[in-house]
């Protein structure tokens, strides 16, 4: 991320574009670009005039409030769009300390946005013993921020995991019918 961070100026507008090239049709209030991307207000309200002033963004006003949404019209769109999709990427081994601190990992299974498989129902799977979900939760939220995109996912103690196994759970064999990655494979899929 860091080269990437260079070659748009700081790795504030990297998060910001990210945000924005991954919820194209979506608007967002300055405050939520923020809390989203864990930046603060003021460095948002920067990012936003630059990339406003390069017609990437178009500022609008709905009901007194100001909203931010991404110019459809912006010539390089398409291209920046590609670029970003194709070199986005969180390295394992920071995604699994981020997961590691909820608990005792057994499984941890990458899908859907991971693999460019975008119809399936969850992007990561979390299996494990004494889960704190309220961690696992923080945990994805900050993965969320660094790469501008909602992560779907589930969380199952070990002894369900097993149980939605044997019975042919619909969103087990939705993340194990189709791509997916394994990061950690305790179970012994």
């Amino acid at each position: 991320m860091e080269s990437l961070a260079k070659l748009f100026g700081s790795a504030a507008r990297l998060k910001v574009l990210r945000l924005f090239i991954f919820n194209k049709d979506a608007s967002f209030a300055p405050a939520s670009i923020a809390e989203r991307t864990k930046l603060t207000k003021e460095v948002v309200r920067r990012e936003l005039a630059e990339l406003c002033a390069a017609d990437l963004l178009r500022k609008k006003t709905v009901q007194a409030a100001v909203r931010y949404q991404t110019n459809p019209r912006f010539e390089h769109l398409g291209a920046l769009e590609t670029f970003i999709r194709e070199t986005t990427a969180v390295q394992p081994q920071n995604m699994l300390k981020a997961l590691k601190r909820a608990g005792v990992l057994r499984l941890v299974a990458l899908s859907g946005f991971f693999t460019g498989v975008l119809e399936t129902q969850i992007d990561l799977l979390v299996v494990g013993d004494t889960l704190d979900e309220r961690v696992l939760a923080n945990a994805v939220r900050s993965l969320e921020a660094e790469l501008g995109r909602e992560i779907r996912y589930a969380s199952f103690a070990t002894a369900d995991f097993r149980y939605r196994l044997g019975v042919y759970d619909r969103l087990l064999r939705d993340v194990f019918d189709y791509p997916h990655r394994l990061l950690v494979d305790k179970i012994g899929l």
